[in-house]
């Protein structure tokens, strides 16, 4: 497949990158590392990348704001997305052909090419195993590597996570051959604004764990606009609590407008299989999912004290 990737490439003049909404360094990483592999590999070609701009991801890259009409005669290439719904831009449909790159569990399997590996740590460690597969045809530069490492980083937790494989590893120590500005990357991924810092506070000492390790708690429009933080300034506190001893698993459900969004974390039981009952998906370590109302908040932390138990 990722030979067949390479030759759809190497067919057309327009290449435009999409991936899923809401992202997160991975999502940036691997969509704009590869048109920086793509960019110093094939200097007359067109790459763009599209999709909403994230404030606190602008140090990675922007993103190209393009008419509808450069989609003709266009491939598209969706990164780091399991499912169509979650593509960022929907006119990833309008371009000539597909390609699916993603780690993710193969629920929907679109595209006219699809290379899905779920042993890969992150989008961004398979975009650099492609760029080293084809090491005469795919060029590696500094630019790219330090895109491809802060996926890499996002989606590991620093390499903390158990996604970390010795593959991730060597990749990794491939790309840090470059000399971009690693601190710099640790810096700006991880700070912090003051009112989220306070917020976490709130979490900490808010939170409730059952005996059985499963963990939640509610951060609704009252607490939101109490700590002035946004849903998504929320949603990056997850993983706070996961150095409580004896905790197994937990959810962060934040209300964002009409809708709860539902944040799961692990260290053992699987739970996208409960993330999938609530409109989700995702890791079996680490995934995410919708809730219609507070209604469904007590049946979810009832199944995952099921799973935990």
């Amino acid at each position: 497949m990722k030979k067949a990737i390479l030759d759809v490439i190497k067919k057309y003049e327009t290449i435009i990158i999409h991936r899923h909404v809401r992202p997160d360094p991975d999502a940036y990483g691997s969509q704009m590392g590869l048109a920086a592999v793509l960019e110093a590999s094939f200097p007359d070609k067109l790459i763009y990348c599209v999709g909403e701009g994230e404030p606190s991801l602008h140090f990675l890259g922007e993103v190209d704001v393009i008419a509808d009409s450069v989609y003709e005669n266009a491939l598209v290439i969706v990164c780091d997305t399991a499912n169509t719904e979650r593509i960022d831009d929907t006119r990833f449909s309008a371009g000539k052909e597909l390609v699916k790159i993603d780690h993710h569990p193969n629920d929907d399997a679109y595209g006219d090419y699809s290379w899905v590996d779920t042993t890969a740590s992150s989008c961004s460690e398979m975009i650099t195993a492609f760029v080293e597969t084809f090491p005469d045809n795919l060029t590696l530069n500094e630019k790219a590597a330090r895109l491809l490492y802060a996926g890499i980083v996002g989606d590991t937790g620093r390499f903390l996570f158990p996604n970390t494989t010795p593959e991730t590893l060597r990749y990794a120590a491939d790309l840090v051959t470059f000399p971009f500005n690693r601190t710099e990357i640790f810096t700006k991924m991880y700070e912090t604004p003051m009112n989220a810092v306070k917020l976490s506070g709130y979490i900490l000492q808010n939170f409730q764990m059952s005996a059985n390790g499963a963990a939640h708690i509610y951060i609704n429009r009252d607490l939101l606009e109490q700590f002035d933080v946004t849903a998504r300034d929320a949603a990056q506190l997850v993983n706070r609590i996961d150095s409580v001893i004896g905790i197994k698993a937990w959810i962060l459900f934040i209300e964002d407008g009409p809708i709860i969004r539902a944040r799961l974390r692990s260290k053992g039981p699987v739970i996208n299989g409960l993330a999938k009952q609530y409109r989700g998906g995702g890791h079996p370590l680490a995934s995410g999912a919708t809730l219609e109302s507070e209604l469904e908040i007590p049946e979810m932390v009832a199944k995952l004290e099921a799973l935990c138990n």
